[in-house]
């Protein structure tokens, strides 16, 4: 079926629940060719991505958008994204989680201080499970013309990489001082976050950390968010009319590339007691968390080893049936900050990060992803991301680690550094 103008009369507008005046904007979606690299399609500026093994969405231009803060973030963002989709008049043919009108989010990890960002593209174009389609806000945008590949990312000419908040010994220390906390029984479980600066010389274009991001790690969901972008393993939850659905990560070691070693290693990883307390404290915590919204839970009993280029993580996937109308939005709200990104007992946890940590995470390991009118979407834990300044051309990547009673900081320290691999990695390609 090809793309086409819907002109909707005044006298059905009543039916399609607008008024006269919100006629003037259409959410139109229509299905399109296979359009095969979604990533391919984006342009240079403010580039808006939730891909994994190539399906997804893409999006770009700004129809709306909305900056909050404070701990009421995800209701304040649910009220207004309610409000902007009953002013518009919705012409979906394709129906399906992910059409008609769509914003990507990326929230902030702590309420205060924190700014999340929500935006409405002009533009987005989906794919998934053999259907294509695309979505259109921007009136003067003409959708025939909106489906096509557009300049090639350029390369960094040269990365220089620098320390961030705290030097290597320093976090090392915070790592320490959180271990002596948790062997005193203030706390069961902290997560100690680090980050590091790369200074780029000659074009920071997002779309080429973007492109090696998805090549290198199909299995996981690369994003670019208001110039947040990364590839994260950790699906926070996934809503698709009643199925709920999260990926639980906690507890990692770093790949050798030998296939008899890193068998081993991830033998070792399910005999970890260490790492097998760190899981569970984050298994349980979204499993409380899901369970005042779903029913038919399950949980499994032990978790399994995620293979990824660089690490194997230990995860477990929670799957129920939601009780209530609880939207993507809220379920997100109900289960961020998770024992995976923060500790537990929460509260501790997060005081302790605040003491030790020794810089503002920002929105590094806060809800990341899509909703759409439905109240369905996707939304990861923002992790191996980073944060892109392309007026400074600088970028800003971070990684965190769980630290419990057997914890040592050197490990910890080199467990750091094995997540900030992906995007090292993908920032230096040629």
């Amino acid at each position: 079926m090809g793309i086409y103008s819907v002109l909707v009369p005044s006298e059905s507008l009543s039916r399609l629940g607008a008024t006269p005046e919100a006629a003037k904007v259409v959410v139109q979606t229509r299905p399109i060719p296979d359009p095969e690299q979604l990533l391919a399609r984006l342009p240079i500026k403010d580039p808006m991505a939730w891909i994994r093994d190539g399906e997804g969405l893409v999006g770009w231009g700004v129809a709306a958008q909305l900056e909050v803060s404070g701990p009421e973030r995800f209701s304040r963002a649910q009220r207004w994204w309610t409000k902007w989709c009953t002013e518009k008049v919705i012409d979906d043919t394709v129906d399906v989680p992910g059409t008609g009108p769509v914003a990507f989010a990326s929230f902030a990890f702590d309420p205060n201080p924190g700014t999340s960002i929500i935006t409405v593209p002009k533009v987005i174009i989906g794919r998934r499970g053999g259907q294509a389609w695309i979505t259109v806000v921007d009136p003067n945008t003409d959708p025939r013309k909106a489906v096509r590949p557009v300049s090639v990312p350029s390369t960094p000419a040269s990365v220089r990489w620098a320390e961030g908040a705290r030097t290597a010994p320093d976090w090392r220390g915070a790592v320490a001082e959180a271990i002596t906390r948790i062997n005193a029984g203030e706390l069961d479980k902290v997560v100690l976050a680090r980050d590091v600066l790369a200074h780029v010389d000659g074009e920071l274009d997002p779309r080429h950390l973007l492109l090696n991001l998805a090549d290198k790690y199909p299995s996981c969901w690369t994003f670019s968010v208001a110039g947040l972008i990364g590839a994260t393993p950790e699906l926070l939850v996934r809503r698709t009319g009643d199925l709920v659905t999260s990926r639980v990560l906690a507890g990692t070691v770093r790949r050798q590339g030998d296939a008899a070693a890193d068998a081993g290693l991830a033998s070792a990883l399910l005999g970890s007691g260490k790492d097998l307390e760190e899981h569970e404290y984050a298994v349980h915590s979204v499993a409380r968390a899901l369970a005042a919204h779903c029913t038919d839970l399950t949980v499994p009993d032990r978790p399994h080893v995620l293979t990824l280029a660089n690490v194997q993580h230990l995860a477990t996937d929670i799957t129920g049936r939601l009780a209530d109308a609880a939207s993507v939005l809220a379920l997100a709200a109900s289960l961020h900050p998770t024992a995976a990104v923060c500790g537990t007992p929460t509260e501790r946890a997060m005081a302790v990060i605040r003491e030790l940590e020794g810089m503002d995470r920002g929105r590094y390991a806060g809800p990341v992803g899509w909703f759409d009118a439905q109240g369905d979407g996707e939304f990861g834990i923002a992790l191996r991301c980073a944060e892109i300044d392309s007026d400074n051309n600088t970028v800003r990547a971070f990684a965190g680690c769980g630290i419990v009673a057997g914890s040592q900081p050197d490990t910890e320290l080199a467990e750091a550094a094995a997540k900030l691999v992906p995007i090292r990695d993908a920032l230096e390609a040629i």
